[in-house]
């Protein structure tokens, strides 16, 4: 009864003084297996990066790229910013990221929030990660600590990766993107381009790959990443899906194996942006790495993604979403077992760069617009 009573006076003082951006709006866009409808939730956000929801229908964790966390409630208030947040390094694309719930949210109200942080040599930046108990009453974090620091640092404004995922047994996976420094994606004894591994304390576990190995970060757990924009956990295997940036061509989804090298800077599908090969690229397949699962010789700018396991739509049944920033749309991809055996192109009336995608306890899929007046938008089918 205190926990009610204490939101409820949350709810009262700090959601009336929020700006009225509560406004649903719901628009019908044709698709594949029906019409989709389209609702707005909330608008007013400043760069949306990431969402997860709260249990008990008590809405959803936003974060906002320059640097605050907001409450969206299951009806689209919006909060004035939580306190407690780290301050974070908000520049190009740094800043604040993402946010994911501890496996044990309902005991412990652990939030854990990858960041910017800098600090590095000649003011250069890294990704940070950690954590912090949400207070009863939805207005803080409490106790905020730093449990794992990407090292060195070395962007300047570019590729901090960052999606968090829990598995199944509890480990934490981080995806870390090198930086633009490409070569580091190779090196071990770097955490640029790769995806770490830890307890959610930030201990390393023992049978990581690379433990005990001289020279070799034992975070790792793969490496040769680009800049991984989503991840996400199969719900039917158990194993961790990665969705990372190609250069210009060559976005691509990979399928998570321990100690895997993923080929980046070596092998890609992609070329520089001026037009010229990668300097290091040896073609897009090289003996010893492993290939993309799949890849966009175009490239979508894909970035967060969720696969669908909701009894809602069974249209949707074995689906997997992906988020694409470049295009402005929403992928479908049908699944048979692993593999995608179909593509569709949503949203794409929008207009709008897609940053995150997430299904809801509902069961409708839930995406986020990255804007200066960016969205939570809810999609299902009518």
């Amino acid at each position: 009864m205190r926990r009610k009573t204490l939101l409820a006076t949350f709810c009262a003082t700090v959601l009336s003084a929020a700006l009225p951006v509560w406004a649903a709006q719901t628009q019908h866009l044709q698709s594949e297996q029906g019409t989709l409808e389209v609702t707005r939730i909330v608008s007013g956000l400043d760069h949306p990066w990431a969402l997860a929801f709260l249990p008990d229908r008590q809405g959803m964790l936003v974060t906002e790229r320059p640097g605050n966390l907001r409450w969206v409630s299951a009806d689209g208030r919006l909060s004035a910013a939580l306190g407690g947040v780290p301050k974070v390094w908000a520049k190009g694309q740094g800043g604040l990221l993402d946010v994911a719930l501890s496996p044990d949210f309902k005991a412990d109200r652990m939030v854990y929030l990858s960041y910017a942080e800098g600090g590095g040599e000649d003011g250069k930046a890294g990704t940070a990660v950690g954590r912090g108990r949400l207070a009863d009453d939805l207005s803080a974090l409490v106790d905020f600590k730093v449990i794992f620091r990407q090292e060195p640092k070395l962007s300047t404004s570019n590729h901090f990766g960052s999606r968090l995922v829990f598995d199944r047994d509890g480990y934490l996976f981080i995806t870390l993107g090198e930086n633009n420094v490409r070569e580091t994606a190779q090196d071990l004894d770097k955490l640029q381009g790769k995806i770490v591994r830890i307890y959610p304390d930030g201990k390393v576990p023992d049978d990581n790959p690379f433990v005990a190995q001289a020279g070799v970060r034992p975070e790792i757990w793969s490496y040769g990443q680009r800049n991984p924009q989503g991840a996400a956990l199969n719900p039917w295997t158990g194993t961790l899906w990665e969705s990372e940036h190609g250069p210009k061509g060559g976005d691509e989804i990979n399928i998570i194996e321990r100690g895997q090298n993923y080929g980046w800077p070596l092998a890609t599908h992609g070329v520089n942006y001026s037009g010229l090969a990668i300097p290091e690229a040896l073609g897009q397949r090289v003996a010893g790495m492993a290939e993309p699962h799949h890849v966009w010789e175009r490239s979508p700018g894909i970035s967060g993604m969720a696969f669908y396991d909701g009894d809602r739509f069974k249209a949707w049944q074995h689906n997997l979403f992906i988020g694409a920033l470049a295009s402005q749309e929403l992928i479908r991809l049908q699944l048979d077992g692993d593999q995608v055996v179909h593509e569709e192109r949503l949203l794409g009336e929008l207009k709008a760069r897609i940053r995150d995608v997430r299904q809801g306890p509902d069961g409708y899929v839930y995406v986020l617009t990255d804007a200066d007046d960016g969205g939570v938008y809810r999609v299902g089918l009518k």
